[in-house]
């Protein structure tokens, strides 16, 4: 985002959010908008309160609960109901149902009644009265209970509390009969399928029976299993295949590995070391202590003894003897586990053959008593399912005669009541107040939003892309009557500090003043400031340049017959046509008459050696100007002059214009200092207070300082004269 400049030259944030004080001044601007429709909308609201029919509302309470028998059911005991979440919002729809409202209807002869009542030639139809009735009544839970709340509004009070009653009344009969057609139906409909299933047994029973007689079975047991081979048996077989299996598995892959270890190490060494884990034998594990003990005491004594000593040959002889031993018990393990090798092998292809010849066995039963089987199975399930529909229909019987309370219980019963519930007078104002500030503040800010009008300085910082030099207030004459002691002077006065400090060069002294439109204040604006630059010692000369529309000669109460457009016609002398004013180092140049002939003299030769003259002669020289937008004349003296400041009117012209009015003087070479905003109520917005607002307050403080201080001066005269006039008459 680009960054504009402020008063200072420093740059600035186009940031458009606005400020809480920016809500507030729009507040304050538009007061008179907000008020307006307040007022009107209260007064609207207000009268229309009091214009309305009184409407009486009833309500009767109702506690609604599933239907259940006050005893328990014959095959399920009474425990508590599934939580249902829409069970509230469903009664409320069966409450405003037809079946509800048209025997209400029927039984209040609301038809004819309020037929009457509207003056109606002929009586409603049920529909039509079904409608209105819908749009009079409202259900809802009471807060915090399972209760239900029937409120029915009217212009009568009777009719109200009767139709609310009757309301309830109806849906508890309806809920009542409804639970009667379910039971009788429920029955009816258990009965149809008992005799349906009655049938379907009987014939499958006998289906059974002529099977069994045609395939020769005896059908002791009850089970499909019971005439062929046990289902347990063949799974015992089965599991006992598997185990001999894996037995004969294991086996032989020990064996396998241990003739491998003895095939590498024919000394058996290794064997030795893995048949203890592989296969624990407690002979062997002795012979094996027993070499090791003998191995060591033999190592012990040969380091002191030779071979021939007794005691040395006795442990080499007992070492061969306990190797015979290990090695003939290795081979008897060895052997032995061939044995358990060829037992398992064995076992498990036995007991394979006898799987095999128990499932070819249940296979050839199965196939031959399996249509009789089948039969009976359908039977059993045809037989089962009678049982239980049976079951079910002895419960509903005996249940349909089980009595059973309401599940609708009227809890409080309408009454008529004496006072309306609408309109609500306080309510109603109280909406209309509320509404009335939400639609004033609303239309306010809509207002806002639509002026496009310049109203703040980051809106003419933001759209120009120019500095604000200075903010003129509301109410400003001419400073020469003022005087310099006045609050609007130092208004000006920032004006003028901040232009010398905008320069560029101190050989900048021709400024012009330019506006968008007309009206804006640029006559006045530059008046002042060059009243402001003279009064602090600078030789000004101040030319009445808007020769269509001059005005300043006005404000300076001298003639306007003689002036510019003389000298520039070489009519009369530059000494001539110069006047002076009440400031000494000012000096003023009317317009003239501008002939017909003469429009565009400003923009001539004679011109432009005017403004070197005025420049070599004065400190600084001003040039008033007609409205940029309308004639050429302020173009023109936009890119003859050193500098050009633009007046802009607060909220008057929109800020297109004033963007067009900045590109017409860049766009003939002018060079513009900034922006004036002008006509600026510091009183009513509090945007600006800070620009200007200091120097009200302590002007009209000092004022106020001066009269207090001349009224006691005053007093104190006062008083002396009369001390005298007292002193005299007493001598």
């Amino acid at each position: 985002m680009e960054a504009s400049k402020n008063t200072f030259g420093t740059p600035q944030n186009n940031d458009a959010k606005l400020h809480f004080l920016d809500y507030w001044r729009i507040i304050r601007i538009r007061k008179t908008v907000i008020l307006a429709v307040f007022l009107l909308v209260v007064l609207t609201t207000t009268a229309v309160t009091f214009l309305m029919e009184p409407t009486f509302k009833s309500t009767v309470r109702i506690e609604v609960g599933k239907d259940t028998p006050d005893i328990g059911s014959l095959l399920q005991p009474n425990g508590p109901t599934a939580y249902d979440p829409y069970f509230i919002q469903t009664e409320f729809e069966k409450i405003k149902s037809t079946k509800v409202l048209h025997p209400v209807i029927e039984r209040l002869r609301l038809q004819s009644v309020w037929a009457k009542r509207w003056g109606l030639p002929e009586t409603l139809k049920i529909s039509e009265a079904y409608k209105i009735l819908v749009e009079t009544i409202q259900v809802r839970q009471s807060r915090n209970t399972s209760l239900i709340e029937i409120h029915a509004f009217s212009k009568d009070k009777q009719e109200a509390a009767d139709i609310a009653n009757e309301i309830a009344k109806q849906y508890r009969a309806t809920r009542a009969q409804y639970r009667a057609e379910l039971s009788e139906g429920g029955i009816a409909a258990l009965e149809e399928e008992y005799q349906k299933h009655y049938r379907e047994v009987q014939t499958l029973q006998t289906n059974v029976d002529q099977t069994r007689v045609a395939l020769g079975i005896s059908d002791v047991g009850d089970s499909y299993y019971q005439t062929t081979t046990e289902p347990e048996t063949v799974r015992n077989i089965e599991r006992d295949r598997i185990a001999a299996e894996q037995q004969y598995i294991h086996l032989n892959g020990m064996l396998e590995k241990l003739r491998e270890l003895e095939k590498k190490d024919p000394t058996r060494k290794e064997l030795r070391k893995a048949l203890p884990t592989a296969l624990p034998d407690a002979h062997l594990d002795r012979y094996l202590d027993d070499l090791a003990k003998t191995e060591q005491q033999y190592t012990s004594i040969a380091q002191d003894f030779s071979d021939e000593h007794h005691e040395v040959k006795r442990l080499m002889e007992l070492q061969a003897t306990i190797n015979r031993q290990i090695e003939d018990r290795i081979d008897g393990i060895l052997n032995g586990l061939e044995v358990r090798v060829t037992t398992a092998k064995a076992n498990a292809q036995a007991l394979k053959e006898l799987f095999e010849a128990a499932k070819r066995d249940d296979t050839v039963k199965r196939q031959k008593y399996a249509p009789y089987f089948l039969v009976k199975r359908n039977l059993e399930n045809q037989q089962r399912i009678l049982d239980t529909v049976f079951m079910r229909l002895l419960a509903e019987k005996v249940d349909a005669r089980i009595p059973k309370g309401s599940s609708v219980v009227i809890v409080d019963e309408a009454s008529v009541e004496s006072k309306p519930v609408q309109p609500s007078v306080p309510l109603n104002i109280g909406i209309g107040i509320v509404v009335g500030l939400i639609m004033g503040v609303g239309l306010a800010f809509f207002i806002e939003y639509l002026d496009t009008s310049v109203k703040t300085i980051d809106d003419v910082e933001r759209s120009l892309q120019a500095p604000v030099l200075g903010v003129i207030p509301q109410n400003v004459g001419s400073l020469m009557l003022e005087g310099p002691d006045s609050p609007h002077a130092e208004a000006y006065r920032v004006l003028r500090t901040n232009v010398l400090f905008s320069r560029k060069g101190g050989e900048l002294r021709t400024i012009t003043v330019v506006s968008g439109g007309a009206g804006e204040g640029k006559s006045t604006t530059i008046f002042n400031l060059a009243t402001v630059f003279a009064q602090n010692g600078a030789r000004v000369l101040l030319v009445d340049s808007d020769l269509r529309r001059p005005s300043l000669h006005k404000l300076l109460n001298v003639s306007n017959s003689i002036g510019l457009t003389n000298y520039l016609l070489k009519q009369n002398t530059m000494e001539e046509v110069i006047q002076t004013t009440p400031v000494p180092s000012l000096h003023f140049l009317p317009s003239g008459k501008l002939p017909s002939s003469s429009l565009g003299i400003l923009n001539s030769t004679q011109m432009r050696e005017f403004i070197h003259k005025a420049r070599e002669r004065y400190d600084f020289v001003f040039f008033d100007s007609p409205p940029i937008m309308g004639v050429s004349d302020a173009s023109i003296l936009a890119s003859e002059v050193d500098m050009a400041l633009l007046v802009i009117q607060y909220r008057k012209y929109p800020q297109v214009m004033t963007q067009r009015a900045k590109a017409m003087v860049e766009k003939v070479g002018g060079n513009l200092l900034g922006v004036v905003l002008n006509n600026i109520n510091i009183s009513q917005d509090s945007y600006y207070y800070y620009y200007s607002g200091y120097y009200y307050d302590y002007y009209s403080k000092q004022d106020d300082d001066d009269a207090k201080a001349d009224e006691k001066n005053g007093e104190t005269k006062k008083s002396d004269r009369g001390a005298s006039v007292e002193l005299k008459q007493k001598y």
